[in-house]
Formats: structure tokens, C-alpha cells, sequence
């Protein structure tokens, strides 16, 4: 990956990893704070953030064995942030260290070049 190729791939990754976790907080909320009628919006909204989330990450300008390592990556960070935003619930300390080993490790797979 080179380093033309980081920016506009990381700018898909990051609305992807918006849409699928806010998508994911969508339901989870139809599922356990909601009942009746109210779900079925709620389910429509996080369908529809689902399949962008699909979509854009799809549209990201990289291989796909390499986004998955930057997507992973992206994740934690995105899903720890929205988890605080919404649920407000701060990561607790082995969260964040084996969010470490995430990140690390995504970076590891999308950039590392063990081999020529």
C-alpha cells in the first residue's frame, strides 16, 4: 500500500466503520430499548447504515486483504467511540490494551512487507 493509496482508502474506512457501528447501536437499541411497531424503523435505519457500510468499504482503492487489517483497525477505535457516545460506557483497561493489539496488528497486516 502505498502512501497516495493511505489517505483515500482510510477516508472509506472510516465512514464504513461509521456506518456499521452506528447501524449495529441502531438495532441494539430497536432490540433491547424498544418494543412493537417502534423496532421496525429502528431495523429499517440500521439495514440501510449496514449496507452502506458494505458498500463503502467495498469502495475503498485497496486490495481487500490489505483493508481488512486498516478496517479492523479503524473498528475498535470507531466502535470504542460510538460505544461511549451512545451506551456511555468507557473501555475498561483490557479493552483498551487488547484494542493496542488490534491496532497494532491491523497496521501490521495492512503495511508490513515481510516479503518481496
Amino acid at each position: 500500500m502505498t502512501t497516495q493509496q493511505i489517505l483515500p482508502a482510510f477516508v472509506f474506512l472510516v465512514i464504513a466503520t461509521i456506518l456499521e457501528v452506528s447501524g449495529d447501536a441502531i438495532v441494539r437499541i430497536g432490540i433491547y430499548n424498544h418494543a412493537g411497531v417502534v423496532r421496525m424503523p429502528l431495523f429499517l435505519a440500521g439495514t440501510v447504515l449496514l449496507f452502506g457500510y458494505g458498500f463503502s468499504l467495498n469502495l475503498a482503492p485497496v486490495e481487500f486483504r490489505q483493508v481488512v487489517g486498516l478496517y479492523i483497525a479503524t473498528l475498535f477505535v470507531v466502535w470504542q467511540t460510538i460505544n461511549f457516545i451512545v451506551f456511555h460506557t468507557a473501555p475498561t483497561m483490557p479493552i483498551l490494551l487488547g484494542g493496542a493489539l488490534i491496532v497494532v496488528g491491523g497496521l501490521i497486516v495492512t503495511f508490513g512487507r515481510l516479503s518481496s
